[in-house]
């Protein structure tokens, strides 16, 4: 009986072996998606109706100012010079590969918008500030903001004064058809200040005016009244006073039913501010792309990934631009800053991480 007992124990024993589950395999190792640094097999970018014209034509075609220092003004030699015009070389030169394929049209302030809604301009570039009816209710977008701005005084150093408050009763010049004529009224509303307002057709009649005395004060962009009293027979006679009395985003603009290009137009400024952030310049870019080990810095120029083909471009777009137009600081500091007429401070326009940081930020090249 134990005997047999023993033998069903062994049996069982046996048995139980044999019908164990195997172990478990281990799971393959977790993978972590990979960032998108070329364009995924069979993608292709969103049309472009602009860029397409502007290729089959050879040109971008851009709207600037008729005369404004540091931003859009013919040199001796009838070449535009200036910040806004240096944006859209940068465009043609992410988009054609050559910055010198732009053909400049001059557009008033009154009716800025109607040339390039009409498709007689690509962009316009032209010290124009974002608002929400602009941006909401003309059909217009506004894809990056290249110069932050805010509306002040220039006043004659004779006068005395201090602040935008002691303009009571003054005669206040203002050009028709900019957003200042409205920033004015509220902010003397607002203080229960009178004011005379004197309309003007263009900068260049509020110049005459102003330095002609029929008015106390012009009122516009700072930077626009840096560009004024450049051109005054006595500069130094002259002071900006301290009083920002509004917010201007300036930026260039395109058409609404063209998001590709906005897109286009975005990447071509974020180019130059990336490249200023990368320590890239104009004269080192060409050797940096041979030798660049920073992996942002290599998907920018083209090296590695072909970011290119996201926007319809070569994969050298943004070394084009860098080589051919220069990044932001060595733009801001030939039209506006310290080699220019102009000498304003970087302020709100330095990088992010600055040691005085600014607003200008542009989102990772990856």
């Amino acid at each position: 009986m134990n005997r047999g007992l023993a033998a069903l124990s062994v049996l069982a024993v046996a048995l139980a072996g044999c019908s164990a589950p195997k172990p478990a395999e281990p799971p393959p190792p977790a993978t972590s998606a990979q960032p998108v640094t070329a364009a995924a097999p069979g993608y292709k970018p969103a049309r472009s109706p602009t860029l397409e014209a502007v290729r089959k034509r050879g040109y971008v075609a851009c709207g600037v100012h008729p005369g404004l220092p540091g931003f859009a003004l013919p040199d001796a030699r009838g070449a535009w010079r200036g910040f806004d015009v240096d944006v859209c070389r940068a465009v043609a030169a992410a988009t054609l590969g050559d910055a010198a394929k732009v053909r400049f049209t001059t557009i008033g302030a009154q009716d800025r918008f109607g040339p390039l809604k009409s498709g007689q301009i690509d962009i316009l570039s032209r010290n124009t500030s974002q608002t929400f009816a602009r941006d909401a209710g003309l059909g217009v977008s506004f894809p990056v903001t290249t110069y932050y701005d805010g509306q002040g005084f220039l006043v004659p150093k004779a006068l005395g004064l201090n602040s935008a408050q002691e303009l009571a009763g003054a005669r206040i010049c203002v050009q028709a058809g900019t957003a200042s004529a409205g920033n004015m009224e509220d902010y003397f509303r607002v203080r229960g200040m009178k004011f005379r307002k004197v309309t003007t057709t263009s900068e260049a009649q509020a110049r005459q005016f102003y330095e002609s005395e029929t008015c106390d004060a012009f009122t516009a962009d700072v930077s626009a009244l840096a560009a004024t009293r450049s051109l005054l027979s006595n500069p130094a006679a002259h002071v900006i006073l301290p009083d920002v009395i509004s917010k201007e985003p300036l930026g260039p603009v395109v058409r609404q039913n063209d998001p590709a290009w906005g897109e286009i137009v975005r990447w071509s400024v974020y180019a130059t501010l990336l490249a200023e952030e990368l320590g890239l310049t104009s004269r080192t870019v060409e050797q940096a792309r041979e030798t660049a080990t920073d992996p942002e810095a290599r998907r920018l120029l083209g090296v590695d990934g072909d970011l290119g083909a996201l926007l319809g471009l070569k994969s050298d777009w943004a070394y084009q631009v860098i080589r051919q137009v220069g990044p932001y600081n060595e733009m801001f500091r030939r039209d506006l800053g310290a080699d220019s007429a102009l000498r304003l401070d970087r302020g709100l326009n330095a990088l992010w991480n600055a040691p005085t940081p600014g607003l200008m930020y542009a989102p990772p090249m990856r």
